[in-house]
């Protein structure tokens, strides 16, 4: 009976807390007027999918496309251009403002933040900016908006535009003046396969919609190219994206010196050749054949790729067999054919890419020694789920799967960490944690990516049942991984973070050793093209190694040492996420569909992350003081700085003065002590030297009264001076001994000294000039001012005090 009366409170309470948030809802989306007012998705009271999709839909009809999510920005496609969004005055706008987080929400407050951050030296001072999304969501858009922003803003100084200017691309490098000097970029993984294969809702790459569209009637008679071909590669082709534009991308590759006609000559090949369609052979030990359509296409394909047709064909429809020392010709089936087409296809498409990218870092990149911090942009391809999903689906959604984690080990866990550890009051929030998940695909010793790669290695022929069922055996102590029993065809279901995508097993072992066919690298050698014929002068090493013994590269343990590298870049900088959300299938402008927009909005966790933000301390008030104490953190170590340098200039600039100055001194010294000399030896008048007035040397046993005279420099030291007052006019050398006097200087030797009597009569300065003989026992000359003088070193002040004492 206890048993029972507890579920029925525990019922009675959920049921009462379903019904008030409901109530909380409905009182939420009744204002809904406001909704498009929300730029900022922690404001929403409550938190829900529903409550976050109104909001969304909301302002995506005010025509508003961007909106905070806590420390994420969810970017909506319009599907249209939208030009003054984007202009120079925009972008100057969000720069120059001393607080940019308080306009509207904007792809341009991430890049400013970042830029911020590197200018502030904020710790990790290098940055990473992290678009992501499915195709069609417009991350390619996001991230242009993003260089250019960094093109404009941080090369804007005319002596950079004239010295070190160059394009903005996937790593931004910036020098000690946080200006643009250069810029790399780098590929963690080419997704080939989409050049000959296309999901539903996928397009192929943009280079090709964009050769269609924007092509030259004189360039589709070189391309071969008619306007009214349909191309079995080009799907979607009837609709038109803004990133179709050939104009642009041409442009790009003339400033960079890129032969633009040969490259797309031979992308067009490719084209062709994805529209060549083999039938079964007339005889069956005859290679597949080709219909008359077909013919006509691998002619063109050809002439375009500049290799024979007959050792084109050939390559497609036959391959070679070792046996012993002899080869043996077979020809492949219609399937294998296909195959082989895709393959030649994709192997073209990759290496041609890799050359892009090099040519590009070797224009644009600059040296070492030219930069110190950076900002990276990462452009990644959102999680795919569709009807049929084999191994590129799975290195994708494993590569969504790291950045999750890194997301959720970045903000989520370390602001709840944070608060907890600030003593803040704070209910955890439960967020989904994929580490059984990422075991399942990537660890050891045991895992999907493991077995694949031991399947591979053992160079026998695939079995899908049977590596089925050894995923099953090794398996299945891992929630993550199940399988539908009733399935007729071999495959595995893996759960998720974003939901649970089955996986084809048939041909998963075949795309992962990615088997490049010899006859096919042979007959590229043999191209009279001389950029293809170089991208495959090295082929011979790969192809030997394929069919040898040796170590199988395979396709996921690329994949995963190319993340993994990814990965330890992405931990050492500050993360900027952006969230690109594609609104409707079918790319059609200004339209919401509310299934497709939830399905993306849970696959990238935007409701965990919102619902954390949200709670406790408001993270967007979190932010905003971080943000404002990092700008007077580092305002105050510039203006520290600025102070610093100022110092060093003034001490700097009065050291010099101060040595020539000296320097001056003693060499009118040297003058005077000659020309005193002499008149001392000549002279037995009482009459005062004119020169000796002039410099101010007084023979004090000749002058009854006190004379005003500008005093000569005290350079002998004398034994024993008569006690006689001098009155002077208190100038140069005069002053600092007198200065030397109020500081109580050491500089009093034997008989010698000197007294100052400026607050009667300005500065009283002698200088003895015995009537007899005197013999002196000196080391050194007795020139004060040529650093030669018969006192102690310690006597002389010196250092700083001398610039003290000059600047008095």
């Amino acid at each position: 009976m206890q048993v029972h009366g507890l579920k029925d409170r525990t019922q009675d309470l959920r049921k009462s807390l379903n019904d008030s948030l409901e109530g909380d809802i409905r009182d939420f989306l009744i204002n809904e007027a406001e909704l498009h007012t929300y730029d900022d998705l922690t404001k929403v009271n409550p938190v829900t999918p529903s409550t976050v999709l109104k909001c969304l839909q909301a302002r995506y009809s005010a025509k508003v496309f961007y909106t905070h999510a806590g420390c994420t920005l969810v970017a909506l496609n319009p599907f249209q251009p939208i030009p003054h969004l984007y202009s120079l005055d925009v972008m100057r706008e969000y720069h120059t403002a001393p607080q940019p987080q308080e306009f509207k929400p904007h792809i341009f407050i991430v890049a400013e933040e970042a830029y911020r951050n590197v200018q502030g030296q904020v710790e990790p001072m290098n940055q990473s900016l992290v678009v992501s999304g499915e195709s069609g969501a417009g991350k390619t858009w996001t991230s242009r908006c993003l260089m250019k922003y960094y093109a404009t803003v941080a090369a804007s100084s005319q002596k950079c535009q004239d010295t070190k200017y160059r394009d903005f691309s996937s790593t931004g490098q910036f020098c000690f003046l946080f200006l643009l000097v250069g810029a790399s970029v780098q590929t963690y993984l080419l997704e080939k396969t989409r050049v000959a294969f296309q999901a539903p809702t996928e397009r192929n790459f943009h280079i090709f919609y964009q050769m269609m569209k924007g092509a030259t009637e004189k360039q589709r008679l070189e391309w071969m190219l008619p306007s009214e071909q349909d191309f079995a590669w080009l799907p979607h082709a009837e609709k038109t994206l803004e990133e179709d534009c050939l104009r642009e991308t041409v442009e790009a590759m003339i400033n960079l010196g890129i032969d633009e006609r040969k490259r797309t000559q031979i992308l067009a090949g490719l084209l062709q050749l994805g529209n060549v369609y083999f039938s079964p052979a007339s005889e069956e030990a005859q290679p597949c054949d080709l219909d008359g359509h077909s013919k006509g296409l691998m002619c063109f394909s050809a002439d375009l790729l500049q290799v024979p047709l007959d050792e084109l064909q050939s390559c497609l429809t036959v391959r070679t067999l070792l046996a012993g020392k002899q080869s043996v010709l077979k020809p492949c089936s219609q399937s294998e054919c296909g195959v082989r087409r895709d393959c030649l296809a994709k192997v073209i498409y990759a290496q041609l890419f890799d050359w892009l990218v090099t040519f590009i870092n070797n224009s644009m990149c600059a040296d070492s020694s030219m930069w110190c911090n950076f900002i990276g942009l990462l452009d990644v391809y959102g999680f795919e789920c569709f009807l049929l999903n084999n191994l590129e689906q799975l290195c994708i959604n494993y590569a969504n799967e790291k950045l999750q984690q890194h997301f959720v080990a970045h903000y989520l866990k370390a602001q709840q960490e944070e608060y907890v550890t600030e003593g803040l009051q704070w209910s955890f929030i439960r967020y989904q944690d994929n580490q059984g998940c990422l075991d399942l695909i990537e660890g050891s010793p045991s895992s999907i990516f493991s077995l694949l790669n031991e399947e591979c290695r053992l160079n026998r022929a695939s079995d899908a049942k049977q590596f089925r069922v050894r995923l099953q055996k090794e398996l299945s102590d891992n929630a993550s991984i199940s399988w539908d029993k009733l399935s007729k065809e071999p495959h595995f279901t893996v759960a998720h973070y974003a939901g649970n995508v089955s996986y084809q097993v048939e041909g998963m072992m075949e795309k992962n050793k990615d088997p490049v066919p010899p006859e096919i690298i042979s007959v590229l050698q043999k191209s009279q093209d001389s950029l293809l014929h170089s991208l495959f002068a090295d082929g011979d090493r790969e192809s030997e190694g394929s069919r040898g013994h040796s170590k199988v590269v395979t396709v996921v343990s690329k994949f995963k040492n190319s993340l993994e590298s990814l990965m330890k870049i992405l931990h050492s900088t500050t993360p900027h996420y952006t969230r690109c959300i594609k609104p409707n299938p079918d790319c059609r402008p200004l339209t919401f569909k509310k299934e497709e927009v939830i399905a993306q909005l849970e696959a990238c966790g935007i409701v965990e992350t919102i619902n954390i933000s949200a709670a406790g301390f408001p993270i967007s008030v979190f932010n905003s003081m971080c943000v404002f104490f990092t700008g007077v953190r580092s305002w105050l170590v510039r203006r520290q700085i600025k102070k610093w340098h100022k110092a060093a200039s003034i001490i700097q600039t009065t050291w010099r003065r101060w040595r020539a100055w000296m320097d001056a001194l003693a060499e009118a010294e040297l003058d005077d002590a000659e020309d005193f000399m002499e008149n001392e030896a000549s002279s037995v008048l009482p009459k005062l030297d004119p020169l000796l007035k002039e410099r101010g040397s007084v023979q004090l046993s000749s002058i009854q009264e006190p004379v005003l005279v500008r005093g000569w420099p005290i350079g002998l030291a004398m034994a024993s001076a008569p006690s006689v007052t001098v009155s002077l006019t208190a100038t140069g050398f005069q002053r600092i001994m007198s200065m030397m006097a109020c500081l109580k200087s050491p500089f009093r030797h034997g008989g010698y000294k000197v007294k100052t009597n400026q607050f009667d009569q300005g500065v009283a300065s002698i200088r003895a000039q015995p009537r007899g003989s005197i013999k002196m026992h000196l080391q050194r000359s007795p020139l004060l001012y040529a650093d030669m003088h018969p006192v102690h070193k310690t006597d002389v002040v010196t250092g700083f005090n001398q610039i003290l004492l000059e600047r008095t």
